[in-house]
């Protein structure tokens, strides 16, 4: 029996990209949009997956809203015939427009839900997660994003360089846009849930593939909570990620930066935090310091391999004060040396980009400006130490461990 399925695809909404703050329709508690482009051979086990979770979890009060970039391989089609079978999914076609962060807000446009939600389609966000987020929202939370980097996250098989790509993303948004990015510990995510009221009415304006950032830097989120989650590779069609979406990304961040504040940002500063890791600081002035001298005047090394040298062995000592006290609150949870071994790393990696900085300061004030070394070193230190801080203020001793 063939169906007719003609006028079962969903309007493609126009205009502005701005979510009304009461639902199309009859109501219900979520909507999840699953942007899909190329995904024949996942759709439609995905929508098998999520339709068994939420049909337990929310029976009768949800909706599943396939948006498709007009696929050359017609997931879209594909997904339009699974209608029959699945009384909650809907599907949109969208023709005219591209990109991943606006198929999500055309889904949302359409959404009848009081809670949105966006998941990817190639099942590399595991779907059991989103009941946990769900949670977490029906918990008063604004936002609850998926992480790789909080406690139970990680990514299954990725390599040095897409590694190296994704931590490098964040530390520079976290220089341009501080207290956007700031605010998750994966600001690339692109699972989370959302409720309707934070981002009604807001007129959003997204760039590539990340729309979370646009979520955060524009809508009324005041509390955020975030749950861990494996990243997983790809079974079936091929990976998206391009050098693109992180120019993109890039692009993005600056955008938003030169709007100003965006929106209202109540982050509550650490102070006792704030004051133990300056006391540590210290310590490791007084060490380094010490080193750098004993380095100087002892084994005569070069006025660049001192303050290197020196400033490591300050770095081993502020780790391992941070990590018994700063820190101790989050680090008591994550005792395994595996796991104190990445700790340390990250923080190396964030320190040896201020020694870096650090040597070169102090060898241009020494040969340019002709200060005295034990001058321009301190002063050198004294400039570092805002990079050192306020990243791994903002990392708040995040680690990712996959079992």
């Amino acid at each position: 029996m063939n169906l007719d399925l003609s006028n079962a695809l969903l309007s493609v909404p126009t205009g502005p990209y701005q979510i009304s703050d009461v639902s199309s329709g009859q109501a219900v508690s979520f909507s999840l949009i699953v942007p899909t482009y190329n995904e024949s051979k996942n759709v439609q086990q995905i929508v098998q997956i999520l339709t068994q979770l939420l049909d337990h979890a929310l029976p009768n009060d949800y909706e599943l809203i396939v948006v498709d970039d007009n696929s050359p391989d017609r997931t879209w089609e594909i997904a339009q015939q699974l209608i029959p079978n699945y009384p909650h999914l809907r599907v949109m076609r969208r023709q005219t427009e591209r990109g991943l962060s606006t198929a999500v807000i055309r889904g949302w446009q359409v959404a009848r839900g009081d809670i949105l939600g966006v998941i990817d389609g190639d099942l590399q966000h595991p779907p059991e997660v989103l009941l946990k987020l769900l949670q977490a929202v029906r918990n008063g939370a604004d936002l609850a994003v998926a992480s790789r980097h909080v406690e139970g996250g990680g990514t299954s098989d990725w390599g040095f360089v897409r590694r190296l790509l994704s931590r490098g993303a964040q530390l520079i948004g976290l220089i341009i846009l501080p207290n956007v990015v700031g605010r998750v510990s994966d600001p690339m995510s692109g699972y989370f849930l959302v409720r309707r009221s934070a981002i009604a009415q807001c007129l959003l304006n997204p760039l590539g593939y990340k729309i979370l950032l646009e979520v955060i830097g524009r809508g009324d989120v005041e509390r955020i909570a975030e749950v861990g989650y494996v990243f997983q590779e790809r079974q079936e069609g091929e990976s998206k990620v391009t050098w693109k979406q992180y120019v993109e990304y890039l692009a993005h961040l600056v955008k938003l930066r030169s709007r100003g504040r965006i929106s209202r940002l109540n982050e509550r500063f650490q102070l006792g935090r704030f004051l133990r890791f300056g006391l540590v600081g210290l310590s490791g002035f007084v060490v380094d310091m010490l080193a750098f001298y004993l380095l100087r005047t002892s084994l005569n090394l070069g006025i660049a391999r001192s303050t290197i040298l020196s400033a490591e062995i300050a770095v081993v000592n502020n780790f391992c004060w941070n990590d018994l006290w700063t820190f101790g609150d989050v680090a008591q949870h994550q005792p395994k040396k595996r796991q104190r071994l990445k700790r340390f790393l990250k923080f190396n990696t964030i320190c040896l980009m201020g020694i870096i900085l650090q040597a070169l300061l102090v060898s241009g004030m020494h040969d340019v400006l002709h200060l005295s070394e034990f001058i321009a070193k301190p002063l050198a230190i004294a400039i570092v130490t805002f990079w050192n801080f306020w990243i791994n203020l903002k990392l708040s001793w995040r680690v990712t461990d996959v079992r």
